[in-house]
């Protein structure tokens, strides 16, 4: 079965385009996490989520190569722990080693350290050394955010952050538009949004699975959506949310469970 996979992309400070859609790859180990980045790039994902934590960029490299989908047509994203940020510059060439890659469309700084500001300056470097397109953050608070471009003058392309209709924030939402900044969510599936009643209401009446009107809903506002699953049916129906759309009074039912 085909997917109808939505196309739509942020503009980058770099001019790279992300898609809004992308395959996370939390907790997919081994054998399993290349065959299912395989599938993911089969079924039309362009955007691959992992991070040195995770323990899979060898396979989700190598998942990338057996698509045999062009480097230059998927985006890929890894993340540095903080922990590691005294040598952060050889934890990014590592992770390059291990991905097959020359470089990364996008780095990340996992969660913030004790330091952020000494952090973001290597991340800065590397970007200035063509080792990653564009770099941002995880987990930071808008202050954060600011702290980081105040002292630089290099703002983070990217947050990624838990999102999901039931933490929805519009003042977080808009802190990020403002500041230019893409809001990236993960643990969209997780924590009650697949059962609770008002998104599978929708679901019901649209005839699309809970997680599908979730996903949608991180398009609708411009936040990007890294959906992970290790079955081949799910990775699929994640995707195929090209073809439906919200409309404004699921918009507004979704976004008041985060109030």
């Amino acid at each position: 079965m085909t997917a109808d996979v939505p196309s739509t992309t942020a503009a980058l400070p770099s001019g790279a385009a992300l898609p809004l859609l992308g395959f996370g790859t939390w907790r997919l180990e081994g054998d399993q996490a290349r065959s299912c980045v395989q599938e993911a790039l089969s079924v039309g994902y362009r955007h691959l989520d992992t991070a040195t934590i995770y323990g899979n960029e060898t396979e989700v490299g190598q998942g990338l190569r057996d698509a045999g989908v062009s480097r230059e047509d998927v985006f890929v994203t890894t993340k540095c722990p903080p922990d590691k940020a005294s040598e952060a510059r050889s934890v990014l060439e590592q992770s390059l080693s291990m991905l097959g890659l020359d470089s990364v469309d996008l780095w990340l700084v996992h969660w913030p350290p004790a330091d952020p500001v000494a952090m973001w300056e290597v991340f800065v470097q590397a970007q200035q050394d063509g080792l990653a397109r564009d770099i941002g953050v995880s987990n930071f608070s808008l202050a954060q955010l600011d702290e980081v471009t105040a002292a630089t003058g290099v703002k983070p392309a990217v947050n990624q952050i838990k999102w999901s209709p039931l933490v929805f924030d519009r003042g977080v939402l808009d802190g990020h538009a403002a500041r230019e900044v893409v809001l990236e969510g993960y643990s969209g599936l997780k924590n009650g949004t697949l059962d609770h009643p008002v998104i599978t209401g929708i679901a019901s009446r649209l005839g699309r699975t809970p997680a599908q009107v979730i996903t949608r809903w991180h398009l609708e506002h411009g936040v990007v959506t890294i959906p992970k699953s290790a079955t081949p049916e799910r990775i699929r129906s994640n995707a195929d949310v090209g073809g439906f759309s919200l409309s404004a009074e699921d918009l507004a039912a979704m976004d008041a469970l985060g109030k």
